[in-house]
């Protein structure tokens, strides 16, 4: 099949802020750190890095603290924004105009892609999902999902060649009110899910009950409290990390179980 002859998707807003990505990073290089290191020459893209290039820099500079022989490759649809960020090329980084298509050679290791989907319509995930789970190597990684402006609170979806795994929630525990307060951050896949009856609800009510009944744990510190919290979640759901990503403010669930009813 021949390559597209002009990059597939919108342009987004744009919207950056230094280590606004950190949390999703910091997961990437604990989950995928082995796989990309063992990885010939492995490659990762930052699709639709924004209006700055900070997102991709610090990409590069934290998966090499796990794998020294990481690439990373930007990817804007803007062609302006892509200019604007050549200067910013170095070693094991550069820049490309592009899309959904991810222009780059080979099959990537890794494709980030962090507050995209969010400006689509709930109906053209799917598609998009599965276009880039095509452009992944075999023991490849797909992370899509959304934050707020400055990173305290984000979810994330994995996905691999096969499609998506697990969804990840992560916040600054320091300024969650409920695990609930993460709702505004689902990624476009199930943000209009969260009614009654959709699964994605169902565990919200439940983290914030489980949130509820931690409240003793409270004087001890947030972190504390949601440790209890994720261990209580964890007997009525697949929760399929640990208290080591817990007490980071994460907590990881199998995607079967937040997936849409009817996809």
């Amino acid at each position: 099949m021949s390559a597209p002859s002009r990059p597939v998707g919108s342009i987004t807003r744009g919207t950056t802020n230094p280590n606004r990505l950190r949390r999703m990073d910091r997961w990437i290089a604990a989950v995928h750190g082995r796989a990309l290191r063992l990885a010939q020459a492995p490659l990762a893209v930052d699709l639709g890095y924004g209006a700055a290039p900070w997102t991709a820099v610090e990409l590069l500079a934290r998966l090499r603290t796990v794998a020294p022989g990481v690439r990373v490759t930007g990817v804007e649809i803007d062609p302006e924004r892509v200019a604007a960020a050549r200067p910013y090329e170095r070693a094991g980084l550069d820049f490309v105009r592009g899309g959904f298509e991810v222009p780059v050679p080979g099959r990537p290791a890794l494709i980030r892609a962090a507050n995209v989907l969010r400006q689509y319509e709930e109906d053209a995930v799917a598609a998009v999902w599965e276009r880039l789970c095509a452009r992944l190597a075999p023991d490849g990684l797909l992370v899509e999902g959304t934050c707020d402006e400055i990173g305290r609170r984000h979810v994330w979806v994995a996905l691999g060649p096969e499609g998506p795994r697990t969804v990840t929630l992560a916040a600054r525990l320091a300024s969650l009110g409920t695990p609930s307060d993460l709702a505004e951050r689902l990624p476009k896949a199930l943000i209009h899910r969260n009614v009654p009856g959709e699964p994605v609800h169902a565990f919200l009510r439940d983290f914030d009950r489980a949130w509820a009944a931690a409240a003793p744990y409270a004087p001890l510190g947030a972190r504390q409290r949601w440790l209890r919290s994720v261990a209580a979640l964890a007997a009525d759901w697949p929760v399929v990390d640990g208290p080591r990503r817990w007490r980071q403010g994460e907590v990881t669930v199998a995607w079967e179980a937040l997936a849409p009813r009817g996809a």
